[in-house]
């Protein structure tokens, strides 16, 4: 069942749809459970943190989705072929390669937290039992926390911090070879040309390996030109090349109008004639498509350019988030570590989860509507008309 050409395909096509999971995002059982379900609902690529035991999780859920895709015939069924796995790298400073972080015992004991409500990842918590730990854990949950940034304003005190991660070129040529990982993207902005250059230099001797290369990059005076630049350093390449416009970062589920800034943006960069892939992320949520098909920019016969496809992030992982958390609740406690927990301990930036968390594929219950609630989204970029159809009913 292993097929490594669709993704290509679907980037030709414009139906090319892509799972943000973070990219400081390191909830390992998170992270498999969201590849399992949006690989088996037909995703082109899941993008993942650049850390050794997300990369091994996210290989994992791949494989079992292989297996699945082999045996079942279920009909909420939607597996177009092994997605490419990519994951992400920045040249600097990065909203999405930060960690929120407060101290809690300066939290005045009668503060409504808003930082706990606002946390669209449960990342921030308050006096919560650790397993084998005499003491409750009040703070950020570090492997949770993606960045977002929703915390730091509604602090009443104005004590949220954030601190972000840069990767050094060194640390990279062992990422790019990691087993499985078939794409790569690059996170820039505006004014950073050195830096990604640097960067570059050292990814390039490896960048043969590679299926496809991804530069991630918001709006920003001269953007066209320094895209330009960008495409010039990495020139030659030999594989696929995606230009992300990143409109609003992370931020597609707060609210219906969030995916105004990712089209505009895309856009522009569509208009610029760039060789490659133009392919939309923040802010993307449900509305995406349908705007893009009301602005005419998906593809048809008719037209020479087009948007190849749409990154979803918060808004993906917020939507399965109540059956991913049905199935938290029904985690075992670890009473030793088991061979996986020490395998993934050996990843520097991960620690080992407190509970042995059930796979999502051990409860078909919960597997299926989670496939469908993926498949909900991913349909829309890879059967456009029958959206359209039903918005018109």
């Amino acid at each position: 069942m292993t097929n490594f050409d669709h993704p290509l395909r679907s980037l030709r096509e414009g139906r090319w749809f892509k799972l943000i999971c973070g990219a400081s995002f390191q909830h390992l059982p998170a992270v498999r459970n969201l590849t399992l379900a949006y690989a088996l609902a037909g995703a082109d690529c899941i993008d993942v943190a650049a850390d050794p035991a997300v990369i091994a999780i996210a290989q994992a859920a791949l494989d079992t989705a292989d297996d699945i895709a082999l045996a079942s015939q279920h009909p909420s069924l939607a597996w177009q072929g092994r997605p490419w796995l990519m994951v992400s790298l920045n040249d600097g400073e990065d909203p999405h390669f930060r960690k929120a972080e407060f101290n809690p015992t300066l939290c005045p004991s009668d503060c409504p937290r808003p930082c706990e409500t606002i946390c669209p990842a449960q990342a921030i918590v308050f006096e919560q039992p650790q397993q084998n730990q005499p003491e409750q854990f009040s703070g950020v949950i570090d492997a949770r926390c993606y960045g977002c940034g929703r915390c730091l304003p509604v602090c009443p005190i104005q004590q949220i911090t954030t601190r972000s991660h840069v990767f050094t070129p060194e640390a990279i040529a062992p990422l790019v070879l990691q087993a499985g990982v078939d794409a790569l993207e690059i996170h820039t902005q505006v004014g950073r040309l050195a830096d990604f250059q640097r960067l570059w230099q050292a990814i390039a001797p490896w960048a043969g390996q590679l299926k496809l290369l991804a530069i991630s990059c918001p709006d920003g005076d001269g953007l066209i030109d320094y895209l330009w630049s960008i495409y010039q350093t990495v020139s030659p390449l030999a594989c696929a090349l995606v230009w992300q416009t990143d409109g609003r970062p992370m931020s597609g589920d707060i609210g219906d109008g969030a995916t105004r800034a990712a089209v505009k943006l895309g856009q522009k960069v569509l208009a610029a004639n760039l060789p490659g892939f133009v392919q939309l992320a923040g802010g993307t949520n449900r509305h995406t498509v349908e705007k893009l098909n009301s602005l005419g920019l998906l593809a048809s016969p008719s037209l020479q350019k087009y948007i190849a496809g749409v990154a979803y992030g918060s808004y993906a992982r917020v939507l399965l988030s109540p059956i991913l958390e049905q199935l938290e609740s029904l985690s075992l406690p670890i009473s030793g570590p088991s061979s996986e927990a020490i395998a993934l301990a050996e990843a520097p930036l991960q620690p080992i989860q407190s509970v042995q968390s059930l796979p999502l594929e051990s409860q078909p219950h919960l597997l299926w509507p989670a496939v469908d609630l993926a498949h909900s989204l991913v349909s829309q970029i890879k059967t456009p008309s029958a959206l359209n159809q039903t918005l018109l009913s």
